[in-house]
């Protein structure tokens, strides 16, 4: 049935104008404009696959990691992504390293919030 489907995902955030500036200058993907007629701003992350990002009124954010970034390099992924601003989640955890990096088996990968407060993550497979 969806075997030719152009499916794509979503998810919700608080305040666009936040998001668009974090999703398109800290993290530099490309970034549609706000839809402001139905509050939309779309990602263009997945090759042919946009993923849009909606304004929610009751917005509570993801307790689950929405997006992951795949790097070649976890350690200057985090390394530039901190020079721009961004902090990296401290996990009660003693497989993360001073970054925030994670290294208790599987791949290399830290955590980090939009402005919205939703999971993301960079990882390296090893």
């Amino acid at each position: 049935m969806f075997t030719n489907t152009k499916a794509f995902s979503g998810f919700a955030v608080d305040d666009l104008a936040k998001a668009r500036e974090f999703y398109g200058d800290t993290l530099g993907l490309r970034v549609s404009d706000v839809n402001e007629e139905f509050g939309i701003l779309t990602l263009n992350i997945a090759g042919d696959r946009d993923t849009i990002v909606y304004a929610k009124p009751d917005y509570t954010p993801a307790s689950y990691t929405i997006l992951n970034f795949p790097v070649d390099d976890i350690e200057a992924a985090v390394d530039e992504l901190t020079g721009r601003g961004v902090t990296f989640e401290r996990y009660d955890d003693d497989t993360m390293d001073e970054k925030g990096i994670h290294r208790g088996g599987g791949p290399l990968i830290a955590w980090f919030t939009d402005p919205a407060g939703n999971i993301l993550s960079v990882l390296q497979d090893q």
